[in-house]
């Protein structure tokens, strides 16, 4: 799981004070540096996928830089947000190297897995926002620690089934394509696609406070983790399904 923690992302912004109206953050300005962090994914997203059909064993670095990389530069954006107009465009190139590898091994398995996992992503994506903004869902302090505590029990089970696997562990039922497996990988794509309410309402409440400029790399970088997380899950959800 690739979550960011949006509590830390609202403590953020609320740290500063509002500046001048020409060097504060907008929504426009937010979804333009996010379609730039897309579109960096992107390159270095083509890169690993055609290392890995030259030659599958040659993606595990790649993997490993991706992965690592991107968690370092992840956490240092999340508490350092001012450095995000650095690091957020390398995070998106470590994922793009990361998403590559791993989306291209899936794809080799399950033809055609990846291109409906990305449109998936992409009608939950414009969904949740169309729902954001008509209002039906409310972004109220319950609905927040919800969300919040939903993803830090995920993490948790991700990161007891990381470590026990080390000693021969495995968390039942979550990696397998039984039923009750397939029930658990549409519970936690659900919790990653309502953590992209929580990023609108960042983004949204953000502006409105007038904090600086820089978080609109911010605003994208956060979003930016969210899909990243939703994709995967979506993709390991598609490739249960599949598999039975």
């Amino acid at each position: 799981m690739r979550s960011g923690n949006p509590s830390l992302k609202k403590e953020a912004f609320e740290k500063f004070d509002t500046v001048g109206s020409g060097q504060t953050m907008t929504i426009g300005g937010t979804v333009n540096r996010t379609f730039i962090l897309i579109l960096l994914v992107l390159a270095t997203f083509v890169y690993s996928w055609n290392q890995f059909v030259e030659n599958p064993g040659s993606v595990l670095p790649l993997i490993l830089i991706g992965a690592i990389g991107g968690l370092i530069v992840a956490l240092i954006t999340i508490f350092v947000p001012k450095v995000s107009p650095f690091t957020a465009p390398l995070y998106a190139l470590l994922e793009g190297l990361f998403l590559g590898a791993i989306s291209a091994q899936y794809e080799a398995q399950y033809g055609g897995i990846v291109f409906q996992a990305v449109l998936l992503t992409i009608a939950v994506l414009f969904s949740l926002l169309l729902v954001y903004k008509s209002g039906l869902i409310k972004v109220t302090q319950n609905f927040r620690l919800g969300v919040i505590a939903a993803t830090g029990a995920i993490f948790l089970v991700y990161l007891v089934s990381f470590i026990g696997g080390f000693f021969g562990f495995n968390v039942p039922y979550l990696h397998d394509s039984s039923p009750i497996g397939i029930a658990i990988s549409v519970i936690i794509v659900i919790i990653a696609a309502l953590n992209l309410v929580l990023d609108f309402d960042f983004i949204e409440n953000a502006a409105a406070s007038r904090v600086p400029k820089y978080f609109e790399w911010y605003g994208a970088f956060g979003l930016l983790i969210t899909l990243v997380w939703l994709y995967l899950e979506i993709l390991r959800l598609l490739s249960k399904i599949r598999s039975r």
